[in-house]
């Protein structure tokens, strides 16, 4: 649990970007959705003397070096190239001075996806991890995310299996202790191209004090001061809030048997909607307000000509 409020920024990627075209993400007439959005969020914006790096660490995936190839491409492609790769193979490696020194000189910190449970299992409580946390907790330029698995492994809890079915049953779900980079979160990632509303509404209620995030690919949560949320990409994210539930029978149904919640909130972000992750509270997109008032206005003149 996080003791005092993050200085730093910290992104959820939900997975399944196009790294090689980067073509998902469209470009509005305002210029709200642009190629490769989401890495663009990783990339220095401010200039310095000094080079600014991004790490990325592959040891969530079960193929390192065809991540490593993908992620180098795609930032080649938008004109930034001090990219790292940080690939821990057992809890031994992850006290290399080497890794350590790379990332306290880093501009952001990338988990790339794989397995979560090899991720938390292998950098737990590792002075790797410490390294991110502290730059984390004190840096406000500096950006720790994680894509896919790597997002899931970012909070105080992680979601590490469970049944995907139509209807939300009483099945074998299991959960785990994350990195604790966000309390009272848990993330879902490919979350509406998998399916996965009925495993993440069974975590929010087991754990009601607990937000579900789920992220649909090609789609991003950026959170600021471990509080202030704001969506990015082409897709959706759903926040599933369970702090009112009613009636459930989740604590004598069967197994396999399909279960009932009542008063179940979900809020659904896209691109520009912000929510404020401690007070559960949506925000509009300030592209949205602009529409909003743009009709009013054009409504009005319409009503004044015609008088």
């Amino acid at each position: 649990m996080l003791q005092k409020t993050p200085k730093g920024k910290i992104i959820f990627i939900g997975g399944g970007q196009d790294l090689s075209r980067g073509k998902r993400s469209l470009i509005t007439d305002d210029g709200d959705l642009k190629r490769f959005q989401i890495l663009m969020e990783l990339i220095p914006q401010k200039r310095s003397s000094g080079k600014k790096t991004i790490e990325i660490i592959t040891t969530a995936s079960s193929e390192p070096n065809e991540v490593s190839k993908l992620y180098l491409k795609a930032f080649k492609k938008i004109g930034f190239s001090e990219v790292g790769f940080i690939f821990v193979g057992n809890n031994h490696e992850s006290h290399k001075p080497q890794f350590i020194k790379r990332i306290k000189k880093a501009h952001a910190v990338l988990f790339s996806g794989g397995d979560q449970f090899r991720l938390s299992t292998i950098l737990g409580n590792t002075e790797v991890l410490e390294a991110v946390r502290q730059r984390y907790m004190e840096d406000p330029d500096f950006i720790v995310a994680g894509s896919s698995a790597g997002a899931m492994a970012l909070p105080e809890i992680m979601i590490i299996q469970g049944e995907i079915n139509e209807a939300i049953q009483n099945l074998e779900l299991k959960i785990s202790s994350g990195f604790g980079f966000i309390d009272h979160c848990m993330i879902d990632t490919h979350f509406v191209q998998r399916g996965r509303f009925g495993r993440l509404s069974e975590a929010v209620v087991m754990n009601p004090g607990f937000l579900g995030i789920g992220i649909g690919e090609d789609t991003a949560l950026l959170i600021k001061k471990g509080n202030h949320a704001e969506c990015i990409g082409s897709g959706m994210v759903i926040i599933i809030d369970g702090k009112d539930v009613g009636h459930t029978n989740i604590a004598f149904a069967d197994e396999g048997e399909a279960l009932c919640i009542e008063n179940l909130k979900v809020h659904i972000l896209s691109n520009g909607n912000g929510f404020l992750l401690k007070e559960r509270k949506f925000i509009t997109a300030k592209k949205d307000i602009k529409r909003l008032l743009s009709i009013k206005n054009k409504g009005k003149a319409g009503k004044a000509a015609k008088k």
